[in-house]
């Protein structure tokens, strides 16, 4: 017998599973009690209550056996743990950074990092806001100019590099409030609101140079950099024939600090850090850690947090394990473009992003079409996905009044190495049976709003 020839070669995860946690489906009338009683907001599900969980790839990502051991390792001692050199290693070996402070995760860097660099009345360029970065920047006195290029702005547009900073509205910002009153540029690589998009080595070079020339300092937040290196390898003209690993380290050579929340690319459940260069600005906050996270040495860790963080660091820059973790969400996007169901393009790096301005066209921003739809996505099938529009976006801080951003958007955001294939195939099968009910969606109002990031406990009813 002749068999006919695969057009392809099958691709396949570069890992197999060896524990597995039971999931349960629950009944659509129970999902929908579950969603009204968590005030349309899946943020205040129960996680028992969901069947796949994309609410974030923040913190759920599933560990090695390599790193597991290593929580068999933990050294916790309060003071001069040898994980916290364990991991301080990692980072300059990887990253390239010079000096380390932990802290207990992302947002516990920034805040430190913002009461240091930031005074009131500064401004903060960056390449699109982030909920929590911006927040902090403002609680310090300070205001997020947005100058990332405007094809960010725009889900269809399918420009290779859509994190860019646009050097130009960086250039007239400069101009209009002189180099000294920037804290720094915050750069996000890849850029999460912007549909995970990633920034070119040739534009962060050209950065580089321009925040040279007028003494600002460029930080980093690393969250997902590896991603960002990853689309520089698949994308950037000269980078085809490099390791991921040194991509990232030549990206982040052209910055002088970082941020990171590595509960995303370093595969852990908790921890960060603030890493630098800068001699004067780790001494800042290698005392400022202290008041708010821990000693310098594990910054709010256990010490087998931290020796699972520097594990993570190595298997994270492997260039199969990118392959496939950017491959998993590429193939539930691909469904997505296939059934014309309308998402940012192209696909993101941590998640596929559904465009709620297109899909709920009827409903109008200021009943949050974007809420709306993850809370129906929930209703259909038990996946969790959240909100990325106006709700998030929140006030503006002197005005009051509720920003309307251009992307109103669905994230689902994937773990990494938790789900299958099938796992995706029953995700796209829900975004779809949701799309096909498009024209019945009625909107929201919020009926309970939080002082700060009011997306993450804010209430709504049905219009």
């Amino acid at each position: 017998m002749v068999y006919p020839k695969p057009a392809r070669r099958s691709w396949a995860e570069p890992w197999k599973v060896k524990m597995v946690e039971l999931l349960k489906l629950i009944t659509p009338e129970q999902r929908l009690r579950s969603i009204e009683e968590a005030g349309f907001n899946t943020f205040l599900l129960r996680s028992e209550d969901v069947y796949i969980d994309l609410l974030t790839d923040s913190g759920t990502n599933a560990m090695s056996d390599i790193q597991w051991s290593g929580l068999m390792l933990g050294d916790e001692a309060y003071a001069g743990s040898k994980n916290f050199y364990h991991l301080w290693e990692a980072v300059t070996q990887h990253y390239g950074y010079k000096y380390l402070v932990p802290t207990h995760q992302g947002r516990g860097a920034e805040h430190i990092l913002s009461r240091i660099l930031i005074k009131p009345g500064d401004f903060v360029p960056g390449n699109m806001y982030f909920t929590t970065t911006r927040l902090h920047q403002e609680l310090a006195g300070g205001t997020f100019v947005d100058v990332i290029i405007d094809e960010a702005h725009e889900p269809a547009n399918e420009h290779p590099f859509k994190g860019n900073v646009d050097l130009v509205k960086l250039q007239q910002l400069i101009g209009e409030v002189g180099a000294k009153r920037i804290s720094y540029v915050s750069v996000a690589g890849t850029v999460n609101m912007a549909g995970g998009q990633p920034q070119s080595m040739a534009n962060m070079r050209a950065l580089r140079e321009l925040c040279r020339l007028h003494g600002i300092r460029i930080v980093l937040d690393a969250t997902r950099a590896i991603e960002n290196a990853y689309f520089i390898h698949q994308r950037e003209p000269g980078y085809q024939n490099w390791k991921i690993a040194e991509i990232l380290k030549e990206y982040c050579s052209y910055t002088d600090t970082c941020t990171m929340s590595a509960k995303k690319d370093a595969l852990v459940n908790i921890g960060g850090w603030l890493a630098t260069n800068d001699q004067g600005l780790f001494e800042e906050a290698r005392n400022l850690v202290v008041v708010f996270e821990g000693l310098h040495t594990y910054g709010g860790l256990a010490g087998r947090d931290m020796e699972a963080m520097a594990r993570g660091i190595v298997e994270s820059v492997d260039d199969d394990h990118m392959r496939s973790r950017v491959g998993q969400v590429e193939y539930l996007g691909q469904h997505m473009l296939d059934w014309g169901i309308p998402i940012v393009k192209p696909i993101g790096g941590h998640a596929v992003f559904l465009d709620a301005r297109a899909i709920y066209a009827h409903l109008p921003q200021s009943q949050y079409p974007a809420q709306a739809l993850a809370a129906d996505l929930y209703v259909d099938c038990g996946v969790r996905a959240m909100e990325r529009g106006a709700v998030s976006s929140g006030r503006d801080t002197k005005t009051g009044e509720e920003r309307f951003p251009k992307l109103e958007l669905v994230r689902l955001a994937l773990p990494r190495r938790v789900y299958t294939q099938a796992h995706m195939d029953v995700v796209a099968e829900s975004i779809l049976a949701t799309y096909e009910r498009r024209e019945q969606a009625r909107g929201l109002r919020m009926v309970y709003e939080p002082k700060y990031l009011r997306f993450f406990q804010a209430r709504f009813e049905r219009i």
